[in-house]
């Protein structure tokens, strides 16, 4: 991984306050150049501590901004749908003598875009929850994507974990394991 400009500089500054240290034989100097270290590490372990938290609060407003589009997406088309649906069949009567399940084109996420690429109003209804449904499941890849660039391996470990988790709960029903 590449350093900054000022992790360079104040490598290079360390570097030279060892090799004056080692040097010299002078006990003043040994002493102020121990301080002077010691105030630097601390000065840099604070500096780290902020972009840490600099960067937590990125990842933060960047899953946060991602619920939130994500969730106003799919209500949108799910609005959309559903305008659409009544536009088009909100003068039919209602039958409930006989119960009438999904048609199976919606039993799929395959079924369901190729339901609103046809022109359907109850497909794009079920694209809008497909995405409302999917709007976490992003998040956490995005999450596990961060965690790996940080390279804070337990984060992503656990992450995954929770992915995997999501994930079998999506497809599982469409997978047979006997």
């Amino acid at each position: 991984m590449a350093q900054s400009n000022s992790e360079h500089q104040e490598s290079k500054h360390f570097a030279q306050i060892i090799a004056a240290v080692m040097s010299s034989n002078n006990t003043n100097l040994f002493s102020l150049q121990h301080d002077e270290l010691e105030s630097k590490i601390n000065v840099e372990t604070k500096a780290t501590q902020v972009s840490r938290r600099s960067s937590d609060r990125q990842l933060e407003q960047l899953l946060s901004n991602l619920l939130k589009y994500g969730v106003l997406l799919a209500s949108a088309i799910v609005l959309i749908g559903g305008i659409l649906y009544l536009s088009r069949h909100g003068g039919e009567p209602a039958d409930y003598q006989f119960f009438q399940g999904e048609p199976a084109e919606f039993c799929s996420p395959i079924g369901v875009v190729k339901a609103v690429l046809s022109g359907s109003s109850c497909g794009l209804i079920q694209f809008g929850l497909l995405l409302l449904v999917a709007t976490p499941m992003i998040r956490v890849v995005v999450s596990l994507l961060v965690f790996c660039w940080r390279r804070d391996f337990l984060y992503a470990i656990v992450t995954l974990l929770v992915l995997s988790g999501l994930i079998y709960s999506s497809v599982g029903a469409y997978i047979n394991f006997y």
